[in-house]
């Protein structure tokens, strides 16, 4: 099984929304992270990606 790593980027810092602006994961998912399922992780990593994609085009 391969270990999905974390998205962070050591630049904490969350939004009004309490979304992070470095990886762009919830407060949620950041502290739920380490006991998540790779498949669990998997889906975090596409849902930040996500919220990523429209910060940058709303920039």
């Amino acid at each position: 099984m391969k270990i999905v790593e974390s998205p962070c980027v050591r630049n904490c810092c969350l939004g009004g929304d309490d979304v992070c602006m470095g990886c762009f994961r919830t407060i949620d998912e950041i502290t739920n992270w380490n006991m998540a399922s790779a498949e669990e992780r998997k889906i975090i990593l596409k849902r930040a990606l996500g919220r990523r994609d429209i910060a940058v085009k709303g920039a």
